[in-house]
């Protein structure tokens, strides 16, 4: 978990809001002298951070490796330096390609441990205090033997860098709140947690119930959202596919203290989505928000229905191969 949050951060009781960089994909142009980005401003990795706490009022960044593709130590530490200068830092490295922690093939499996440590490293050196995977396996015993195995490998890599390992949620071992907590506990250790996100809770048969199971494992939750539409009761809007404050309530209820990531994955001004859920969200937790003047834009410039989930980007190579 984290300490206490910087006195100037959007805080929800001992929460802290925060962004997942990936929300901000149409502004970035990661390579110098790409075309420009599909969304104005157009944005380089470096000015992220001055942009999520000036523009967006967010105090921590989330980043995912494909996004630092081709990125060396030396460009992890620009990026490091920007974000302690913004005062918004590093927090959270996502490997955004599972991990094939389950393979029965020695060769591929080593090659998921050598994997999330380079991730391990590369979050280390953005001064993150965690980094986050999805583990690729079938669900039967002798995989979770495997996949605990393996993971614990991993994780004396994290015990000498002081870096969390949270696993996400995906299909097969790890599909179900049960399974992912049993391999947690089979893996053993403090260093081993959860990251559990709204989207995965709202396609399962009971979302409240999937984050009170997940979140008490956590050190970061990801705050997806998806559309938004005016409120039906009073004014404002309220986010259109699930009931934000219903899932941050199940969050609270636990008695989580940590980060939320917000994660915008619709379609519509990244911005105007962002700073809309950043304001629902801080309800939700009890604080009393800015209003914000754009609200209304992002209803009219925001599609009546938002795609359920963004296409996933082909991932690449990234700064966590610099040994």
């Amino acid at each position: 978990m984290l300490g206490t949050p910087p006195p100037a951060a959007v805080q929800c009781g001992w929460m802290l809001l925060t962004l997942n960089v990936s929300s901000l994909r149409p502004h970035l142009r990661l390579v110098p002298g790409a075309p420009a980005p599909k969304a104005e401003p157009a944005l380089s990795l470096l000015d992220v951070p001055r942009f999520a706490r000036d523009e967006l009022g967010l105090h921590g960044l989330t980043v995912s490796t494909d996004l630092l593709a081709g990125a060396d130590f030396a460009r992890l530490d620009k990026f490091r330096e920007a974000a302690d200068k913004a005062s918004c830092p590093c927090l959270v490295l996502i490997e955004n390609e599972p991990q094939l922690f389950g393979e029965l093939d020695e060769k591929r499996g080593s090659a998921a441990v050598e994997r999330i440590v380079k991730v391990t490293r590369a979050a280390h050196r953005l001064g993150c205090n965690s980094a986050a995977l999805a583990v690729a396996a079938p669900d039967d015993s002798d995989t979770m033997d495997i996949a605990a195995e393996r993971l614990r490998d991993a994780l004396r890599a994290c015990d000498r860098l002081e870096i969390n390992l949270l696993l996400m949620t995906h299909p097969g071992l790890c599909q179900s709140p049960d399974r992912l907590t049993d391999l947690i506990k089979r893996v053993g250790g403090f260093r081993i947690g959860t990251m559990p996100d709204f989207l995965s809770a709202s396609k399962s048969s009971d979302p409240v119930q999937y984050l009170r199971r997940l979140t008490p494992y956590a050190s970061a939750v990801a705050a997806t959202v998806l559309d938004f539409t005016p409120a039906k009761k009073g004014l404002g809007i309220e986010h259109a596919s699930y009931n934000l404050a219903e899932y941050m309530d199940a969050v609270e209820a636990v008695g989580y203290q940590g980060t939320v990531a917000i994660d915008f994955r619709g379609k519509g001004p990244p911005a105007d989505a962002i700073r809309a859920a950043r304001e629902l969200l801080a309800v939700a937790a009890g604080m009393t928000p800015e209003l914000d003047e754009d609200e209304d834009e992002l209803l009219e410039d925001a599609p009546e229905a938002a795609e359920a989930e963004a296409e996933d980007e082909p991932a690449g190579k990234d700064a966590a191969d610099e040994e």
